[in-house]
């Protein structure tokens, strides 16, 4: 009878420990999904505005033949964010995207009767509404990312949540903040 207390005292230890497992393992797994949901709102946001621009463009260009360069690199900038794999690229893709729409933005100014268009203001209300939704997505999605980095750090999980499979995720971070330091201008 003696050697019982023994035994239980190690069952309830590793009952503990497999309940502490079991539920940081099942935390893991919903902050892993909450990340992945985030970063697939991003996505939609940004082939949302990617759906946008070519409308935009259109509409500018009957104002602006001669601005084909900005045209250009607008379109440039739309199928490198399309083709954007993951926040690294994806950041680096809204670098320039936010670049283009500020020299599309620029060449509107120029021309008064395009800033007249109900068709020009429609989408570049639109675009105004993606923007803000894109920046919301990008919170979301960081802040997931911190609590799942964070929870991948905190002792005593980094001692096993990398052999459980989960690895640590990136900020869709931009490269180049002074390019979104300010959203692009528009102006009636």
């Amino acid at each position: 009878m003696e050697w019982l207390i023994p035994v239980l005292i190690v069952v309830v230890i590793v009952a503990i420990i497999g309940i502490y497992l079991w539920a940081t393992y099942n935390s893991l797994v919903t902050l892993n999904v909450r990340v992945d949901e985030a970063w697939s709102d991003i996505t939609v946001q940004l082939k949302r505005r990617a759906d946008l621009i070519p409308n935009l463009i259109e509409t500018v260009k009957g104002y602006a033949t001669h601005e084909r360069g900005v045209f250009e690199n607008v379109t440039r900038a739309r199928a490198e964010t399309l083709s954007a794999q993951g926040p690294a690229e994806a950041s680096v893709a809204e670098n320039h995207m936010q670049t283009a729409l500020k020299s599309i933005f620029a060449v509107a100014e120029a021309y008064p009767q395009l800033q007249a268009s109900q068709n020009y203001l429609q989408l570049q209300g639109e675009l105004v509404d993606t923007e803000d939704k894109i920046q919301a997505s990008r919170r979301f999605y960081n802040g997931g990312v911190r609590e799942l980095n964070t929870k991948m750090k905190v002792f005593p999980n980094n001692a096993f949540a990398r052999n459980l499979g989960f690895t640590e995720r990136n900020f869709f971070e931009v490269t180049d903040t002074a390019a979104i330091a300010q959203p692009p201008r528009v102006q009636f």
